[in-house]
């Protein structure tokens, strides 16, 4: 039996992490510590301008009054004895594909949980209906996972069409595609005429070509993407370094 530490970045009662909660049941002790609101976007912040107020639930349910990776940092460094098997993350509502990975909340919780040592997969529904499919596939992957660890140890990123089970196409091991620039900032006026801008929808995609995760999710296959945290760009080393070597530091 395995204990399952659970978070998301859409706030503890949304109807993504709670269906995977009682979905992966099935698997073993699930741990539930999310955000007491949505904190979508929220990426990698943590909170260290106040200190965290949390309200349990019950016993295996935690709110915290803070961001995603606030909710896996408390429940790994502090509130839990014991050291879950596994970190998993979502179900978010709506994708995390190419560059959203950057932005989410719901990766960057699963990327707390590889920090502090812990597997983790983010999985997000590509769509508001299906979530049980998703928690399926959650459920499959943990159960492979089981039966033979994985050999690289990658935050696993994982999007899933949403459509009932069964209409899965397949699953695709993938690498992250690309979107254009974001859309402009929409501009509204609150009642004393003051500005208000809002974040535009995000840009069409700009690298959705075979291999991709957007190629994936176009043809109605589950995506698996793996991520790593090295953000060095070790192809450009080389000429740097030699660029260094010419131009004349004052």
């Amino acid at each position: 039996m395995m204990r399952i530490l659970i978070s998301n970045d859409d706030g503890i009662f949304a109807e993504g992490i709670n269906t995977l909660a009682q979905v992966l049941a099935d698997l073993g002790e699930v741990i539930v510590v999310a955000p007491d609101r949505n904190r979508s976007g929220a990426s990698n912040s943590l909170t260290i301008d106040y200190p965290l107020r949390i309200r349990q639930q019950s016993n295996n349910k935690v709110a915290v009054q803070g961001t995603p990776v606030d909710c896996v940092h408390f429940a790994l460094t502090e509130w839990l004895n014991e050291r879950p098997d596994i970190v998993v993350t979502g179900i978010n509502h709506g994708a995390n594909l190419g560059d959203d990975v950057l932005y989410s909340g719901t990766v960057a919780a699963a990327t707390e949980g590889y920090f502090l040592g812990v597997p983790a997969i983010a999985v997000s529904l590509v769509g508001d209906k299906h979530f049980d499919t998703a928690a399926q596939v959650v459920k499959v992957l943990i159960e492979k996972m089981i039966n033979q660890p994985l050999a690289t140890k990658k935050i696993i990123n994982v999007n899933v069409p949403d459509v009932p089970f069964e209409q899965l196409k397949g699953w695709k091991i993938t690498r992250l595609g690309a979107r254009h620039r974001a859309v402009s900032m929409i501009k509204k006026t609150d009642p004393r005429g003051n500005p208000l801008y809002w974040l535009g929808p995000p840009g069409e995609t700009q690298d959705a070509a075979a291999g991709t995760d957007f190629f994936a999710i176009e043809h109605g296959e589950v995506s698996i993407t793996p991520l790593q945290v090295d953000l060095t760009a070790h192809d450009a080393i080389a000429g740097l370094e030699s660029w260094m070597h010419v131009v004349e530091i004052r």
